[in-house]
């Protein structure tokens, strides 16, 4: 083989220099040296980000909690207004509107104890709306609304008359600033109401509907007023007025109800009840309270089989629920299911574990399946009620249930004994002491 030197060639000699790329390529480090740089101090935005989604402000969710509220979705509102509040916390205004919705949901809840929780709530609410903004006729005037109806929730005498006082020096100071606020006016009647005054009650409401009868509030507390004096005619026109108003707020059509079942109008009554638990559906809401007062209606009839199956439909919504338990027992008593009766008010009374709880809804009454692992997570267990007075039917009953088998006169002796001790005196409650422990000898 041969190697020819005229043949090597070393390098590109057949290629010119071209100076204008090495420009180009200077420029363009250059040029990302300088963007870097931009990005870094913030002032041009990287491509390829996720779009920014826009901030809701505080007007955005009352917004929302005002549209939950007038759709009868209280528990939404409350959450849309909390999140308002936590965005502008030192708005009174806002403070007092959650107040207000906070109270109102009470009478929503199935349990007491809940349902006096949330009025707790109210009172922090409104306390804080009027240390932020003292000359606040509204937030004074929402302030009667919440310890009015803290007081008609208290059992201690004296801590009741604590909260009329302080809804009383609210309503003097609202009226004061404004002495035409009409929900001042309301629930100024509100209190006289609950505290048996009468025709000062009547004089206050009706200027309040003289300055604004649009108002759903005002018309509301004109209905308490003549239901509280026995007008149940005239408090359903003035409950029916209030809906026409804002007419998906259920516990509207609740009162309705029951003042058409005092007037043992039981048809009409259901309708207005039955319509509480439709707008409850719509909503996605999940409600024991409507169920329980269509069993109660029933259950005045007479009708103990449907009464039971409203009530059950209760139970199922609110499982560990112990007064509607209590309540359940009840109509089984009064429809001579007595296993099912002791079984029911033993845990609404003394409470139940999870395996009796579980036992008695899957089994006793068969009303969740055992074999669905999420209804069998739902029998947890239930807190027996302390005695009183919320609660008195439901001992007594439970008592006289337990001696009608002779086995059980022992543990119809100790709850005998309880309701002993706490309402002897009572003249209904001692005499059926004595026929219980009569049947027991």
């Amino acid at each position: 083989m041969q190697l020819k030197g005229d043949r090597m060639a070393f390098g590109d000699t057949g290629r010119r220099s071209r100076p204008w790329r090495i420009l180009i390529l200077v420029t363009l480090i250059v040029g990302g040296i300088l963007l870097t740089r931009l990005v870094e101090a913030g002032r041009v935005e990287p491509l390829f980000l996720p779009t920014p989604t826009p901030t809701r402000n505080a007007r955005s969710h009352q917004e929302e909690g005002q549209a939950h509220f007038a759709s009868g979705d209280l528990e939404r509102s409350i959450k849309a207004y909390t999140e308002a509040v936590r965005l502008r916390p030192e708005d009174a205004e806002l403070l007092a509107e959650l107040a207000r919705i906070q109270t109102y949901s009470s009478a929503l809840i199935a349990t007491q104890e809940e349902g006096s929780d949330r009025l707790q709530q109210a009172r922090i609410s409104i306390d804080r709306a009027v240390a932020l903004d003292e000359d606040s006729a509204y937030a004074w005037a929402i302030r009667i609304f919440v310890y009015d109806w803290l007081a008609a929730d208290a059992e201690d005498l004296r801590q009741q008359q604590e909260y009329f006082t302080a809804a009383e020096a609210s309503a003097s100071r609202a009226l004061l600033l404004d002495p035409e606020n009409v929900l001042a006016l309301a629930y100024d009647a509100e209190v006289d109401v609950d505290q048996l005054r009468y025709a000062e009650a009547l004089d206050k409401i009706q200027s309040a509907l003289n300055l604004d009868p649009s108002s759903m509030d005002v018309h509301r507390v004109y209905g308490t007023v003549l239901e509280s004096s026995g007008d149940y005619e005239g408090a359903i026109a003035a409950y029916s007025r209030a809906a026409q108003i804002n007419p998906n707020l259920t516990f509207i059509y609740l009162r309705m109800g029951a003042n058409y079942r005092r007037l043992r109008q039981m048809d009409k009554a259901l309708e207005y009840f039955s319509r509480a638990a439709t707008i409850n559906s719509q909503l996605g809401i999940a409600n024991p309270i409507p169920y329980w007062s269509i069993g109660r209606t029933y259950l005045q009839d007479g009708e103990f089989f449907i009464a039971a199956r409203n009530l059950e439909t209760a139970v199922v919504i609110s499982p560990g629920n112990p007064e509607l338990l209590g309540y359940l027992g009840i109509i089984y008593f009064k429809a001579r299911n007595y296993q099912n009766a002791i079984a029911t008010l033993k845990c609404a009374v003394d409470g139940c574990t999870d395996a009796e709880h579980a036992r008695l809804l899957c089994d006793t009454l068969a009303i969740l399946d055992c074999e669905d692992e999420e209804q069998v997570f739902r029998a947890s267990g239930v807190a027996g009620l302390e005695l009183g007075a919320e609660s008195l039917e439901y001992y007594y009953t439970y008592g006289s249930a337990l001696t009608l088998d002779k086995a059980s006169c022992p543990e119809a002796e100790r709850v005998f004994l309880h309701l002993d001790r706490s309402y002897g005196t009572d003249p209904i409650v001692s005499a059926i002491i004595s026929e219980g422990r009569a049947l027991c000898e």
